[in-house]
C-alpha cells in the first residue's frame, strides 16, 4: 500500500513524514532523490552545469543549490527547464524504489514524499494522496522564519507552487498541521487506525 504525501512549502511535511516512520511506515524522500541525482559523476548533474554553467557548481564539484536556486526562482522558464532535467531521472528512481518495496514488503504502509506531487501530476502512482496543510498565512509565517527569507523571497517561493488551499481541495487526506504537534499526532494516529496499520 502506498500514499503521496505533499502539502506546501513549510507546511510541516517533514513532522508528518517522521511520525508516519515512526508508527513503522516505509519513506521514499524525493527531496533525498533529488540530491542524489546530482552528486558529482550523475548524468543530471552534468546536464545541469551544461543548461546553467559552471556557475551553479562549487569548486569541488558539487551543485551549488543556493546560487541555481537564485536563478530558477527568479524565472519560471528557467524553473521549467531545470524541472525537464531532473524529473525523469527522479520519478525513475521514485518508482524502482517503490517496486522494491511493493514487492518485498507489500504489507507496510509506504509513504512517498513528493513535494510537488500536483503540480508534477504524479498523482497517478499512488493509491492516495496525504495533504499536510496550514493555512497559507501560517504558512508564510513559518517559512519566514525557517528560512530567514526576505518577505519578497519568501513569496516568490510560494507563488513557485500551487496554492495550498487548491491542495487542500484535492487531497484524499487530509492532515491538518497549523495547531499543537499533539493535535497533528492525534489525526496521524486515526489514520493510522482507520487504515487498520497498526
Amino acid at each position: 500500500m502506498n500514499i503521496g504525501l505533499t502539502g506546501g512549502i513549510a507546511t510541516g511535511k517533514s513532522t508528518v513524514a517522521g511520525l508516519l516512520t515512526e508508527r513503522g511506515a516505509i519513506l521514499i524522500d524525493l527531496d533525498g532523490i533529488a540530491r542524489e541525482v546530482v552528486e558529482p559523476g550523475q548524468p543530471s548533474l552534468l546536464a545541469v552545469a551544461e543548461r546553467f554553467g559552471q556557475a551553479v557548481l562549487q569548486a569541488d564539484g558539487t551543485l551549488d543549490r543556493k546560487k541555481l536556486g537564485a536563478v530558477v526562482f527568479a524565472d519560471p522558464a528557467e524553473r521549467k527547464a531545470l524541472e525537464e532535467i531532473l524529473h525523469p531521472a527522479i520519478r525513475a528512481v521514485m518508482k524502482q524504489r517503490m517496486d522494491y518495496h511493493q514487492a518485498h514488503t507489500p504489507k507496510k504502509l509506504v509513504v512517498v514524499d513528493v513535494p510537488l506531487l500536483y503540480e508534477s501530476g504524479l498523482e497517478s502512482y499512488f493509491e492516495q494522496v496525504m495533504v499536510v496543510y496550514v493555512p497559507r498565512q501560517v504558512q508564510l509565517l513559518r517559512l519566514l522564519e525557517r528560512d530567514k527569507l526576505s518577505m519578497e523571497e519568501a513569496l516568490k517561493r510560494l507563488e513557485a507552487q500551487m496554492n495550498i488551499e487548491e491542495k487542500k481541495q484535492r487531497a484524499d487526506i487530509l492532515i491538518d498541521n497549523s495547531g499543537s504537534l499533539e493535535r497533528t499526532e492525534e489525526q496521524i494516529d486515526r489514520y493510522w487506525r482507520e487504515k487498520g496499520l497498526g
